[in-house]
């Protein structure tokens, strides 16, 4: 499985504490996507499902759950499933964004293996003309929350807010993570002469 990166340990992607699987490649191709870097097939990095498992089970006191995201997480829903499915065993709540439809996911390969595996899907294209922050986590008015079990509620997700993560790298680059208007807060940086 290819990936952008992995985040042990965030509160800007889901409810409560989670572990995050950015994957890398995306079919989509959204105009305005802010996750261009995570759209090409070679970028990132080869991971086994096995080192992600261990890396989850060393973190499972910590979390609430994981979040899939990328590029497009059912390009890899084969390997995604099985990590999801352990996660789950842990009692844990597994939350994944796709640009798919619910309905267009019916015909993607393996994808019924991490539909199974999913408690909160928020699905559809980033809609660069339809773009709303006033939701907690989708980009686009057009993206919607899809409750698949009880593991993670819709008075959850009403009482999650919008929030951003920066995080400085081991050479000195600031990392972004979460949901909001990052043109506002690229401004403040750049006010702030950090960027």
């Amino acid at each position: 499985m290819r990936i952008n990166r992995l985040i042990e340990k965030t509160y800007a992607e889901g409810p409560g504490c989670r572990f995050c699987i950015w994957v890398q490649g995306c079919p989509h191709k959204c105009d305005g996507c802010f996750a261009v870097d995570l759209q090409c097939y070679d970028g990132g990095y080869e991971i086994s499902v096995q080192d992600v498992i261990a890396q989850i089970n060393k973190m499972s006191d910590c979390i609430d759950g994981i979040t899939l995201l990328g590029g497009e997480p059912f390009e890899y829903a084969g390997e995604l499933s099985e990590i999801a499915e352990y996660v789950q065993s842990l009692n844990k709540n597994v939350l994944t964004f796709t640009g798919y439809t619910y309905e267009e996911l019916n015909s993607v390969k393996d994808s019924s293996l991490l539909l199974e595996h999913t408690d909160l899907l928020i699905d559809g294209r980033f809609e660069k003309a339809l773009t709303d922050y006033s939701r907690p986590l989708a980009g686009s008015s057009n993206q919607r929350f899809i409750y698949l079990t009880d593991r993670i509620s819709a008075q959850k997700m009403s009482e999650y807010k919008n929030r951003f993560e920066v995080r400085v790298a081991e050479n000195g680059t600031l990392q972004f993570n979460g949901m909001g208007n990052i043109e506002k807060l690229q401004k403040i940086f750049k006010a702030k002469e950090f960027i």
